[in-house]
């Protein structure tokens, strides 16, 4: 049964074909067979499921058939062919879709692998393709296998002379009940269309006449008045016994008064035109027109008034006529430059979504005058507010002359004395005239299409050098503090920031000026855009950005900006200060503007933002696997007394868990560990096992643990088990608790061995070492004395007393519990710790690791040294601005002041000292967790360490 639908995750199998060579071999075989017997043949049909189209694998749809006994097998069993669609990996949820399915899937095997099927499975010649290819599937006309021209011929006269059974006799409304009963699908009933009359004119036309010539689609309708033939009316055959004419015969008593328009073969028609969808009809609007034969009073009049009025005189052709006119750029300059309101308010308005949309090739060079005529259309927004005319004059100008004639070949340097001497008009901020609005508005327009074509590089180096550009930013941002001049003033800032980085401005130049005077302030887009246009003034040029003749106020409000929690404009004030710093006598001003001892500490924490602590581990020593030994640890006194009342084989399935683990690159000899179970219980009265079951029962208990015989080059032949090895230290077969070894170094021992019996707490270790090992003896309450001892650590390998020393007993214990290890339970346990100790083997010694942690603040990568992560972001700006402060604070005046002051009696140090000395612990603490900041935090310790 097909599944249900799901996910594409949950499709057990989809069919498809699989590209082996015996596919491609199978294929080319039918290729051959099908062109010898002139039929054709598809070597990939597609067929639609549930999941969509599939492409039938011919190679499994020919297997699967045979080996279900074959084509004719099948159609003997009901509902074979949708069972074997199923098993193909071709699915259908409802009825309907699978009976087509399986249909379409018996039609593929008997037309391409019916004829084939034949011959290969029963070596004989298939039936000729007129009464197997040629004929449907689903047509009764004996097995395939069976099938001859005299068997067919038959079939044919029967169902065209003699008189249908009751069975297999069928009405036009009445569904094949043989068919259904079979599982196939029924035969559609002859095609029934309606009688309609003719509402033509009664005079045929042309066309007419050649559609009696020529078949078309409708030819199965009967001329008027006349009657359809009837659904099973038999044509005349011209040869009985051509078996081809006695086909078409068939098909046309089947097809019924269609069947002249239905191919002679329907099963190797091609399958294109089904998916064909005719157009519907189109409706074309018809109006009379006046002739001499529908309405001759009418014609005869439009005549006379024809030949009546004499004939118009031909005009003239109008100038321009026929020719398209310049295209929208010039078009757009052409009307900004004619004054025309009308035509400026074209011009403004494709011109803003020009620069927006095409502003990567929008450039001034390509249009001489577009930027003049941006420039004086903003001008006029002087006229909006205040009782001036600006214009300008290319020419120079003389001082005598009107106050609003501007400089345009060298920019007005007295343009902000010229605005305060302005007289202002009376203007509302919320309500303006429309003839006010629609002039602010154009002059809007023209200064944002500045704004955006100065975003191409280009253009900003074109307009760096037009200097009445400099003049109407000033005139922009001083303007009165109204809101309706927000975006205004925002578009003249955003030229600004294009424009400075190619202009070297000095600290009387207007728009330095007009800049500084923004940072008063309190727009936050307002501080951030006169920041960085202030901070990128030179910045493509040689000559130094010195900034100076920064208001005091101005400086306080930047310090001001540092302490808000905005990273963007903490960035712009930065990036400001070490501009600013890199001046020394800016660093002048700034002592006296601010008070530097609280900023300094400020900008250090700065060097911290953003930071996080990263982890790492380090390892000292990679972990290692000890080497397997033949010799086998002791049984402990505890576990040898258990297993001793124990039966076999119990006693030496303990006895392996106890004393072997499983490792499958070591292996152990058969004789040691035979040797090693005797020694432990041959003594016995019990009877041990044999060595066979002994060794049999070593697999029983390890499944991956192997008997083997080797032999290596020039060897003797050994007996081993592979798999298992022994342990270092015996595990409670129970608890699953390691034992701990007494490692206590004796004199009396032969050659210093150590002590090496087992125990399975620390506890009894402990009491083991005091009694056994330093004579002490405890108490009725079973607690031993605390007194003074004379003694040394004999543990191996300590090197804590290794001489005879006097300590308290309390304090010798201390110490000699650190040399007893914990327990490790490799139990089920439930804790995650305890699992990772139990899916550790014992044999490998764990890797020796550090964790280190240090703090990472931003970083980039370095182009030069992709491996190397480099300093970036606010931390890296605060650190430079702190190197700038200390190199210079020294070469100021006030350094020079302070170091007198320091001779009167005064605190000692200059100002690197009084700065810095508070927060040199954590410059040494940055300098050492963060690394990429490390290189900059050592050059500015070495600055200030050198001078103080």
């Amino acid at each position: 049964m097909a599944p249900k639908k799901g996910s594409a995750a949950d499709k057990p199998y989809i069919h498809e074909i699989e590209p082996t060579a015996e596919y491609d071999e199978f294929i080319k075989k039918l290729e051959v067979f099908h062109s010898a017997r002139g039929t054709s043949f598809e070597k990939s049909p597609k067929l639609q499921t549930m999941y969509g189209h599939v492409t039938v694998d011919l190679l499994k749809l020919y297997k699967a058939v045979i080996a279900k006994g074959g084509y004719d097998e099948m159609n003997k069993i009901q509902k074979a062919w949708g069972a074997l669609a199923n098993e193909l990996g071709m699915w259908f949820e409802d009825n309907k879709g699978m009976g087509q399915l399986s249909f379409q899937l018996k039609q593929d095997f008997y037309r391409y692998l019916a004829a084939y099927w034949v011959k290969d499975q029963f070596g004989k010649e298939p039936p000729p393709k007129e009464i197997l290819e040629q004929q449907s599937c689903a047509t009764r006309h004996g097995p395939v296998a069976t099938r001859t021209l005299e068997s067919f011929n038959q079939t044919v006269k029967r169902t065209g002379t003699d008189t249908p059974v009751k069975e297999t006799q069928t009405t036009d409304n009445t569904p094949v009940s043989g068919n259904r009963a079979s599982g196939r699908l029924r035969e559609a009933p002859p095609q029934r269309i309606p009688f309609q009359p003719e509402t033509g004119p009664t005079r045929g036309s042309r066309q007419a006449s050649s559609q009696h010539a020529t078949p078309n689609a409708n030819q199965g309708l009967t001329t008027h008045g006349s009657q359809p033939p009837p659904p099973h009316h038999t044509p005349q055959r011209h040869d009985p016994n051509n078996p081809l004419h006695l086909i078409q015969a068939q098909q046309a008593a089947i097809r019924g008064a269609s069947s002249t328009f239905t191919p002679s073969n329907p099963e190797t028609a091609s399958r294109l035109p089904e998916g064909y969808e005719t157009r519907p009809p189109i409706t074309v609007p018809l109006r009379p027109v006046n002739t001499p034969g529908n309405n001759p009073a009418e014609f005869i009049r439009r005549q006379r008034q024809l030949r009546a009025e004499p004939p118009a005189p031909a005009r003239p052709i109008a100038p321009g006529a026929g020719f398209d006119g310049p295209n929208i750029y010039t078009r757009c300059l052409q009307s900004l430059r004619s004054g025309i309101p009308a035509e400026q308010a074209f011009a403004l308005n494709h011109l803003v979504k020009i620069s927006y949309e095409r502003g990567d090739k929008y450039k001034f060079e390509s249009f001489l005058g577009l930027a003049e005529g941006l420039i004086e259309k903003g001008l006029e927004v002087g006229n909006l507010f205040y009782h001036v005319d600006w214009q300008v004059a290319y020419f120079g100008t003389d001082e005598t002359e009107d106050i609003g004639i501007l400089d345009g070949a060298n920019s007005t340097g007295d343009i902000i004395e010229r605005i305060h001497k302005l007289k202002p008009k009376a203007v509302l901020d919320y309500m303006q005239p429309a003839d006010f609005a629609d002039r602010l508005v154009r002059v809007t327009e023209a200064v944002l299409t500045i704004r955006n074509m100065l975003m191409l590089q280009e253009n900003a180096y074109y307009m760096r050098d037009v200097y009445p550009l400099k003049d109407l930013l000033c005139i922009i941002l001083h303007l009165p503090s109204y809101e309706m001049l927000v975006e205004l003033k925002h578009f003249a800032l955003d030229i600004a920031e294009q424009l400075t980085p190619g202009m070297e401005l000095n600290s009387e130049d207007p728009l330095y000026r007009s800049l500084l005077a923004q940072l008063d302030s309190t727009d936050r887009g307002t501080i951030l855009t006169a920041l960085r246009a202030i901070s990128r003034i030179s910045m493509n040029l040689d000559a130094t950005n010195k900034l100076q003749n920064v208001p005091p106020s101005v400086l306080q409000n930047i310090m001001n900006w540092l302490l808000l929690n905005d990273e963007e404009l903490m960035d712009a004030c930065l990036d400001f200060l070490y501009q600013y710093t890199a001046v020394v006598p800016n660093v002048e001003s700034l002592l006296s503007a601010v008070n530097m001892e609280r900023v300094v500490p400020h900008l250090v924490r700065l060097l911290a933002h953003g930071a996080k602590r990263v982890k790492e581990d380090l390892i000292l020593e990679p972990e290692r696997k000890d080497s397997a030994s033949e010799e086998v640890a002791p049984l402990p006194q505890d576990l040898q007394e258990k297993l001793s009342s124990t039966d076999e084989p119990q006693r030496c399935f303990h006895w392996l868990q106890s004393l072997f683990e499983e490792d499958s690159e070591s292996h152990i000899t058969q004789i040691a560990i035979w040797q090693a179970y005797q020694s432990s219980f041959g003594g016995n009265n019990r009877n041990t096992l044999s060595a066979a079951d002994f060794i049999r029962n070593v697999s029983h208990v390890y499944s991956g643990a192997r008997a083997q015989i080797i032999r290596g080059p020039g060897e003797v032949q050994r007996f081993i088990i592979e798999g298992i090895r022994a342990r270092t230290c015996p595990l409670n077969y129970e608890t699953k608790e390691e034992y701990a070894r007494c490692q206590w170094v004796t004199a009396s021992t032969p050659a210093n061995q150590k002590c090496g019996i087992f125990f399975p707490s620390g506890e009894k270790m402990w009491h083991h070492i005091l009694t056994a090992h330093l004579g002490q003896t405890a108490g009725e309450d079973g607690k031993f004395e605390n007194r003074e001892l004379e003694v040394a650590c004999q543990w191996s390998h300590c090197q804590r007393y290794p001489q005879p020393t006097k300590v308290q007993l309390s304090q010798l214990t201390r110490h000699l519990k650190t040399h007893i290890p914990l327990p490790q339970k490799r139990g089920l346990a439930e804790s995650t710790e305890s699992i990772a100790k139990r899916q550790r083997k014992s044999y490998v010694v764990p890797a020796k690791t550090m964790c280190i942690t240090w703090e990472q603040t931003l970083v980039t990568k370095d182009e030069r040294k992709p491996q190397l992560d480099q300093a970036a972001g606010i931390p890296l700006s605060a650190v430079l601005v702190l190197r700038n402060i200390a190199r210079n604070v020294v070469k100021t005046e006030s350094e020079e002041e302070l170091l007198k002051k320091e001779e009167h009696g005064g605190e000692s140090g200059g100002w690197n000292e009084r700065l810095f000395r508070p927060v040199m612990s954590r410059l040494f603490e940055v300098m050492t967790e963060n690394k990429a900041m490390a290189s900059y935090i050592a050059s500015l310790l070495q600055l200030v360490q050198q001078e103080t």
